[in-house]
This record gives structure tokens, sequence and C-alpha cells, in this order.
């Protein structure tokens, strides 16, 4: 099963339209305060760090050339050849390396797989934004990447984000303007209940490592000049362990 064209389509046309500096997309956050803050937590508890790193989802690859100055191998990728376009450019010295992927088809996942064999995968944002149909080919996707010996961290935004996205989505002077383009491209965030990632990690044969909670941090500021940031879950997890 691959992701429905609808979320591909409104990927497509989102990454097409995004302007190419770092930081103008609303989560495209300094990665000091994104994935150092996610590293911080994922890197104790990794079984092999010399494993190749996929970032699942890797938009327009800003965490991702973070990532590769601290792992040997990483490969960002995005459903999105818009992204990957965009993530290719902004790394001219190919720190990483970047392909189209639907991780939720499940050829694909076995594909990257067999070339890289077990590796640890980042994913920030990406199964709360899937259709539903899409989110447990998508964490299969995960589980056949890690295979035995790695593991996965995921950052997903909780259900207390959603009221606060609609807040400003409904605001009198209309939202954000690193929000607006969100919502216009059809991309709805803060979709997938907290209790149903448990289910979907279960039926992967995936176990939880460690959980927590932790503020996703925007590009955007609220009206009293303060950083926008969303409440959102961490969960560190690999097979059996």
């Amino acid at each position: 099963m691959s992701v429905t064209s609808r979320y591909r389509d409104a990927w497509e046309s989102f990454w097409r339209a995004a302007p190419q500096e770092t930081g103008a997309v609303f989560w495209d956050a300094e990665p000091a305060l994104t994935a150092g803050p996610h590293l911080a937590l994922f890197e104790p508890r990794l079984t092999d760090p010399g494993l190749p790193l996929v970032d699942l989802g890797c938009g327009n690859g800003t965490q991702t050339r973070y990532l590769a100055d601290r792992f040997r191998r990483v490969v960002g990728v995005d459903l999105s050849a818009a992204a990957v376009e965009k993530a290719q450019r902004g790394d001219p010295a190919g720190q990483a390396a970047y392909r189209v992927l639907d991780a939720a088809e499940k050829g694909a996942a076995e594909a990257l797989h067999a070339e890289l064999g077990d590796a640890n995968v980042y994913m920030r944002g990406v199964l709360h934004q899937c259709e539903p149909e899409d989110r447990q080919p998508l964490v299969d996707g995960v589980a056949t990447l890690v295979g035995s010996r790695g593991r996965a961290l995921l950052v997903e935004l909780s259900e207390a984000a959603k009221p606060i996205l609609l807040g400003l989505a409904r605001s009198p002077d209309g939202p954000p303007p690193k929000l607006a383009p969100v919502l216009r491209h059809g991309i709805a965030p803060g979709e997938v209940s907290d209790d149903a990632v448990p289910g979907y990690l279960e039926a992967a044969g995936l176990t939880v490592v460690a959980s927590g909670e932790l503020p996703l941090t925007t590009t955007e500021y609220g009206p009293g000049g303060a950083r926008i940031e969303l409440p959102s879950r961490w969960l560190v997890v690999g097979r059996g362990a």
C-alpha cells in the first residue's frame, strides 16, 4: 500500500511553493531547538549508533544536515520530490544523501532496508499528518527499516496541539504567515490521537523503549513576541527492545 494521492499531492504542492531559505516553513526551526533536544533523548538509547540513520520525512533537509554532522551515514527521504530537490539544493557539500521514498509502500521500505541494512530512524511530525489509512503502513515501514538492531525516534504533535493550531488558524487577523500555507495546501496537523499511536507500534512489532513530552518549537511567533511551541510526544522504539 502506498499513501493516498490526496496526501501526496498536498505535500508536493506545498513544497513546490515553499521558499528555499531555512526558517521559512512553519516547523523548520533551528536544529539546536529541534533535532538537538531530540538527539539528547535518542542517542543514549541507541543499541548501535554506527548504523545508518534515516531522516524519514526530511522535508527541505534542515534537520538532516544537522544529523549528518553526528552520524556516519545519513539518508533523508521524503514523499515529495519538490522537498527532496530543496534538500539537495540546500546541501551542496553532500553531507547527506536524499531520495524520494514512500515509506508506507511496503516494497519501497524493503528496498531501502536491503540497501542500508538495519537503520536508526528519526521521524518528526509525520504520522499526525497522514491520512488515517496510511498510518499503519507508515509505521510498518519504520519497523522494516529498523530491522532487528535499529531504533526509531518518533516525535508527534499531541492531541493538545490541535486546539492551539485551530486557535491560530481562526485568529481574527488570520493565521500566522507561516501557518497559512500549510492550511491552504490542505495539510491538517494534529489529527492522530495520543492513544492510537501505541496500537500502530504494537501492530508493527515495535516496543516502546522510552517516551515523554517535549514542546515542539516552530518558526512562528505569537502576539506577545514569544516563539510558538506546540505540545508533542516522543517515543523511542525498537523490535523486542
